[in-house]
């Protein structure tokens, strides 16, 4: 009996689950089917979700072939995102394996310090950055937002939680065989850290691409906007046409749709156990 209210339980629980995930992803079928469609469709009522006429090729020739160089912001953030996210991935471990397996005075200290500057929001730097951008010459350039955007307090909290939970006779061992720090760091320890370096590198390439504010305000130059700032100007020329905005923002979201459906086993697995070892 209890077995069968546990079924019946468990079956309603993901009844009700799947129902709100379909009405979560209503926007992103509508954006879809909208991409596909002909300006005069879009708006059409009641909603065709399968277009009856189909412009696919008109709206990816009008993004792509078009006025507004779409292919620059692709490529713009396609770089500050791999650039950022190799950078974020060294400097984090490096900074973890520092704070997890080197003794050195004040090590507790430094990293209850680095912590407590997780509660300072980001926008309340914005102006001591941007300040700091212009004296070094390097506002309005990638090379500034990369800078900023290499060193992560979270993802060297999140590193430095699962490296804790590998034991210390692997370093011993390695020691005794003569391998220096660095040794031990490339060849022991990033190896078994896999799961949390492919989180780690998911999410910052997924925050980066996704990022707003701070190439809004450190960017000025069309020319090296990224993705997120280039499809407003599409607003210019494309105000009224729908479709071809879907087509845009659908353009946009692939490459982080194929990387979480692909890898997302690594993000959760690599969260979990980073979050509750060491």
């Amino acid at each position: 009996m209890h077995t069968t209210k546990s079924k019946i339980t468990k079956l309603v629980a993901t009844a009700l689950m799947g129902a709100f995930s379909v009405v979560f992803l209503v926007p992103l079928i509508w954006m879809i089917s909208a991409a596909f469609k002909y300006e005069k469709d879009v708006m059409a009522f009641p909603i065709q979700w399968i277009p009856q006429s189909w412009n696919m090729i008109g709206n990816f020739k009008a993004v792509w072939m078009g006025n507004v160089p779409f292919h620059l912001f692709y490529f713009n953030s396609l770089k500050l995102a791999v650039l950022m996210t190799v950078t974020t991935m060294i400097i984090s471990s490096m900074a973890a394996f520092a704070f997890t397996k080197l003794q050195f005075r004040g090590r507790g200290f430094v990293f209850g310090l680095l912590l407590s500057f997780m509660i300072i929001p980001e926008q309340a730097t914005l102006v001591p950055r941007f300040l700091l951008m212009k004296w070094l010459g390097l506002y309005n350039t990638h090379t500034g937002l990369i800078v900023m955007g290499m060193f992560s307090i979270y993802f060297t909290f999140l590193m430095r939680q699962f490296m804790a939970s590998i034991h210390n006779d692997f370093l011993e061992a390695a020691k005794m065989d003569g391998a220096g720090y660095f040794t031990i760091f490339w060849k022991i320890i990033l190896p078994l850290c896999k799961p949390i370096l492919a989180t780690v590198g998911i999410i910052k390439f997924i925050w980066t691409w996704n990022d707003y504010q701070n190439p809004l305000i450190f960017l000025m130059d069309k020319k090296l906007y990224p993705i997120t700032l280039g499809i407003q100007l599409f607003r210019d020329d494309y105000a009224d046409n729908f479709a071809v905005l879907m087509m845009a923002s659908l353009s946009a979201i692939i490459p982080l749709v194929v990387i979480f459906i692909l890898l997302q086993k690594h993000v959760i697995k690599g969260i979990s156990l980073g979050g509750v070892k060491g």
